[in-house]
C-alpha cells in the first residue's frame, strides 16, 4: 500500500496537509502544547464522502465540512469560544455537536455550580448552525443532555435519542427526548417518576425505542434490571450492590442477544441476555469484554470494541481485516480509531509515534492508499518517545508506567517530573499527552504511574481501596527508586505535579512524605479531604459517590478522624519545599476552596507557596488561554526549583 501526504483525489482540504511531518533538532515552542488543539473533532460522513472537523485559533472554534476531493468547503460555521465535547454526523447531511458551559444553578438543586451540556446541529444543505431546544410543550423541561445522543434511522428518516432531565414536583429527573432531524421536532417519549434516590440506564432498539433499563435504588442498594416483554417493562433480573452496579453495554452485532457487564470476584464479566425469554446465556469470551465499545450507526448493535490490551477486535472478519490492513501503514506508532464510514470502507485514525508524530491520517480501502490529512497541533516540531515500563513496588506489587524521555539527550542522570493521574480510577497510556510532552520538550524525563487504583481492571482497582496517601502515595515513590537505581535519572532533582487526584499526589508527596520531591505543582488538587467529602458531586448519585470515595479513602463516615492522617492540609508542617498551587475558578468536581485553603494553612506555617488562579477555567483546563497560563506557570516554577 502507498501513503502520501497530498493526494488530491480523496484529501478534504489542502491546507490539512501543510508542512506536516517532523523536524529533526528544533524545539517545540511552549505554546504549541498550552494552547488547544488545531484540530479536533474529525468525523467522517457515514457515506464516507465528506469530513467535518473543528479546527480552533486562539479560543475561537471553527466547523469546517469538506467533500473528499475538494479543497473548497461545502459549509462552515463559527462556534466560538464554546467548549465543544464532540462531534458526529447524525446522517449524510445533518451533525450534531456537544457543547458544555459552566452556569450557576442553586435553582435546579444541582449547587452553586455546574457543566451544563446541549447539543447544537449543524444542517450541511443549508449551511445552517442551530441549538437544539428540549422544551416541550406542555411538559416541564431542561434543555440539559446528560450523555451523548444516540441516532437511528427508521424508515428512511433520523432521529437523534437524547438523554435530558424533566421536572416533577419540583425534583430534576431523566428523561428522553426523540428528536426528528428533518422536521426539527421534539418529543418526550420516556421519562422515569421515581422518587429522589436513584438512577436509571436506558437501552434502545433498532428503531430508538426503550427495549429495556437498568434502575439502581441508592439507598437501598438494590438494582432492577427490565427488559420490554409482551408490550410492557418486566423484570426479567434483580440484585444489591453498593457501587458496583451491572451495565447495559447493548445489543449483540445479530440483535438477537443483550450484553451486561457485571464486575464479579474483581473481574469484568460480560453475560448474554435473550430479550425474548429473559434468560441468561454463557459468559462472553474475555477477548469480546471491551474497554471501549463501537457501535453501528443505524441499530446501535456492538459491532466491535478495544480490549484491555489496546488492540481493537470486530466481530466481522472483513472488518477485522479492514482494521489490520491500515495498521500495517503506521508499524510501531499508537493508532486510535476516530471515525469511519458506516461500511468501513473509510477509516480515519489518530497516529502518534516517532516517525509521524502525532497526526490525523485516513485509509481507504477502495484504492489501498493512506494519507496524512494533518497534524492534531500545528506548529508541533518534534515528539519525545513514550516507553512502557514496570517495577515492583516495595510489597512486590508490578506497577506499570510510562516514561516519556527528552529528545537528543542521553537517558542518564537526568531531572524527573513525576506526574501522576487524576481519578484515580483511570489509567495511563502511551497516547499523545500534552502535559508530559511541553515537559519532556523541557529536558525532563517524566514518569506517568499507574500505581495501585488505576483502572486496568477491577483487581488492580480494588488494591486501590483504602489506600489513599498510603501505598497509592508509595507507589509513585517506588518508581523513582527504580529510574536512580538504573541512573536515568537524579534522584536529588525530582519534583511531582499533577491534577485533581494528581493534584492531591502532588500535595501529599510534600506533606505525607517528605524529602522525596524537591516541589510540587497541584493543579485542581484536594487538600482537605473531610470537605471534599462534604461537597456534593451530582444530584443524582450522590449517595453512591460518597459510597465510592469513602470506600477508596478507608472510612465510612465524611467526619472520620481518619481522614486527617491522609489530608495533607492537617500537614502542611512538613513540606520542606516550594509549592505551586493552580486552580480553575469554574471548577465544578473539586471546589477552589481546596486550593484556597491550603494555600493559607502554607502561609501561616511559614513556607513557600504560590496559589494561580485561572479564571472561567473549568476542571479540565478547557481553554486555551488558562491551559497555556498553567503551563507557563509550571515550567516557570519547575526552572527555578528542579533547573532541567
Amino acid at each position: 500500500m502507498s501513503r502520501a501526504l497530498l493526494t488530491p483525489a480523496w484529501i478534504a482540504s489542502l491546507w490539512l496537509v501543510s508542512a506536516v511531518g517532523l523536524a529533526a533538532d528544533a524545539q517545540t515552542p511552549l505554546a504549541v502544547y498550552g494552547n488547544l488543539p488545531t484540530l479536533e473533532n474529525l468525523a467522517l460522513s457515514p457515506d464516507g464522502t465528506k469530513l467535518a472537523y473543528i479546527r480552533t485559533v486562539g479560543e475561537q472554534r471553527n466547523l469546517y465540512v469538506h467533500l473528499l476531493g475538494q479543497a473548497r468547503p461545502l459549509g462552515s460555521a463559527g462556534t466560538g469560544d464554546t467548549k465543544v465535547r464532540y462531534l458526529g454526523w447524525m446522517d449524510n447531511s445533518n451533525l450534531m455537536i456537544g457543547i458544555s458551559d459552566t452556569v450557576r444553578a442553586p435553582l435546579l438543586g444541582l449547587g452553586d455550580r455546574r457543566e451544563m451540556s446541549e447539543v447544537i446541529t449543524y444542517d450541511v444543505n443549508h449551511d445552517k448552525l442551530s441549538h437544539m431546544s428540549l422544551q416541550v410543550k406542555g411538559e416541564k423541561t431542561l434543555n440539559i443532555v446528560r450523555t451523548r445522543p444516540e441516532v437511528r434511522e427508521v424508515n428512511g428518516n433520523t432521529s437523534m435519542i437524547v438523554s435530558g432531565v424533566w421536572y416533577d414536583s419540583g425534583r430534576p429527573l431523566p428523561a428522553l427526548f426523540r428528536y426528528d432531524v428533518g422536521s426539527g421536532d421534539v418529543k418526550l417519549f420516556a421519562r422515569s417518576d421515581r422518587p429522589e434516590g436513584y438512577s436509571i440506564q436506558w437501552l434502545l432498539g433498532d428503531t430508538g425505542e426503550v427495549a429495556g433499563d437498568i434502575l439502581y435504588f441508592e439507598e437501598l442498594k438494590k438494582w432492577e434490571l427490565k427488559l420490554r416483554r409482551d408490550g410492557r417493562m418486566q423484570v426479567v433480573a434483580s440484585g444489591t450492590a453498593s457501587i458496583d452496579t451491572p451495565t447495559i453495554e447493548g445489543f449483540n452485532p445479530t440483535g438477537d442477544a443483550i450484553w451486561v457487564q457485571f464486575v464479579e470476584d474483581g473481574e469484568i464479566v460480560w453475560k448474554s441476555l435473550s430479550p425474548s425469554t429473559g434468560t441468561w446465556g454463557p459468559p462472553l469470551d474475555p477477548e469480546h469484554v471491551f474497554v471501549e465499545i463501537i457501535k453501528d450507526r443505524k441499530t446501535g448493535r456492538i459491532v466491535g470494541g478495544t480490549a484491555q490490551d489496546d488492540r481493537y477486535v470486530f466481530f466481522d472478519n472483513e472488518l477485522q481485516s479492514h482494521w489490520n490492513a491500515m495498521l500495517r501503514e503506521f508499524p510501531n506508532e499508537q493508532v486510535r480509531l476516530v471515525s469511519h464510514s458506516d461500511d468501513f470502507e473509510r477509516i480515519l485514525v489518530e497516529v502518534f509515534g516517532p516517525k509521524d508524530g502525532y497526526v490525523y491520517a485516513l485509509f481507504d480501502w477502495y484504492t489501498h492508499k493512506t494519507a496524512i490529512l494533518g497534524k492534531a497541533y500545528e506548529g508541533l516540531q518534534s515528539v519525545a518517545v513514550v516507553r512502557p515500563i514496570s517495577y515492583a513496588a516495595a510489597d512486590g506489587l508490578t506497577i506499570p508506567a510510562f516514561l516519556t524521555l527528552p529528545r537528543d539527550r542521553e537517558a542518564s542522570n537526568l531531572p524527573l517530573i513525576v506526574l501522576p493521574h487524576g481519578g484515580p480510577e483511570v489509567a495511563d497510556s502511551n497516547r499523545f499527552d500534552w502535559w508530559a510532552q511541553a515537559l519532556a520538550n523541557e529536558g525532563y524525563a517524566v514518569l506517568q504511574p499507574n500505581y495501585r487504583g488505576s483502572a486496568l481492571s477491577p483487581k488492580f482497582v480494588a488494591l486501590g481501596y483504602g489506600e489513599w496517601g498510603r501505598k497509592m502515595q508509595s507507589d509513585l515513590a517506588d518508581g523513582i527508586r527504580y529510574l536512580a537505581q538504573r541512573g536515568t535519572i537524579n534522584p536529588n532533582r525530582v519534583c511531582i505535579v499533577g491534577a485533581s487526584y494528581g493534584g492531591y499526589a502532588a500535595l501529599a508527596g510534600m506533606t505525607l512524605t517528605p524529602g522525596i520531591y524537591r516541589c510540587a505543582v497541584s493543579v485542581a488538587g484536594i487538600s482537605d479531604l473531610k470537605r471534599m467529602l462534604g461537597h456534593r458531586y451530582s444530584w443524582e448519585d450522590s449517595t453512591r459517590v460518597d459510597r465510592y470515595l469513602e470506600r477508596f479513602l478507608g472510612v465510612t463516615t465524611s467526619g472520620s478522624s481518619a481522614l486527617d492522617a491522609i489530608s495533607p492540609i492537617e500537614h502542611v508542617k512538613a513540606v520542606t519545599g516550594p509549592v505551586l498551587l493552580i486552580h480553575g475558578r469554574d471548577d465544578t468536581v473539586v471546589a477552589y476552596e481546596q486550593s484556597e485553603a491550603i494555600a493559607n494553612a502554607l502561609k501561616r506555617a511559614g513556607k513557600s507557596v504560590s496559589l494561580v488562579d485561572l479564571k472561567n477555567e473549568d476542571h479540565w483546563l478547557s481553554r486555551g488561554a488558562t491551559r497555556l497560563q498553567m503551563l507557563q506557570a509550571t515550567i516557570e516554577f519547575l526552572r527555578a526549583n528542579n533547573p532541567p
